[in-house]
């Protein structure tokens, strides 16, 4: 079966920015139009990612990026009860813990972020990985 990530907004960015990670991203989003992973992702990354992309790309680009990304990429929600415990978490970062709350509750496997202070955060349930990271600990960083 295949392993199944949450991608957040810093990830999305780097990929449609051309920064940082941009490489390990890119091989991530080949692993998952081939069908080796799922890539999840939350309606309030998408709208962050949005807001960043317009200022570069404006209006019309952005949505077609977006558009793009959501033909490979399932949008997951976290519930009110979720949300209630996410907040309650020892996360510094509220959107950190309402993120990574939702990939925890729709049972995903990994948590990909470029945000170096997220992977302190985590718990075992859940791993926080870099892309290159995550290339790494599943074995695919030559595809």
């Amino acid at each position: 079966m295949a392993s199944k990530i949450f991608l957040d907004a810093n990830l999305l960015l780097d990929f449609t920015l051309k920064r940082d990670s941009y490489d390990a991203v890119k091989r991530i989003f080949k692993l998952v139009l081939t069908g080796h992973v799922q890539a999840f992702t939350s309606s309030s990354v998408l709208h962050i990612t949005g807001h960043y992309l317009s200022k570069v790309y404006g209006s019309e680009q952005t949505k077609v990026l977006l558009q793009a990304i959501l033909m490979e990429v399932s949008i997951v929600d976290i519930p009110h009860d979720v949300a209630v415990v996410a907040l309650s978490s020892r996360f510094k970062d509220i959107e950190d813990s309402l993120q990574y709350y939702t990939a925890i509750h729709h049972r995903l496997n990994y948590f990909i972020s470029s945000d170096k202070d997220l992977k302190k955060e985590g718990i075992p349930l859940l791993p926080v990985c870099s892309p290159q990271q995550y290339l790494e600990i599943t074995g695919q960083q030559g595809f």
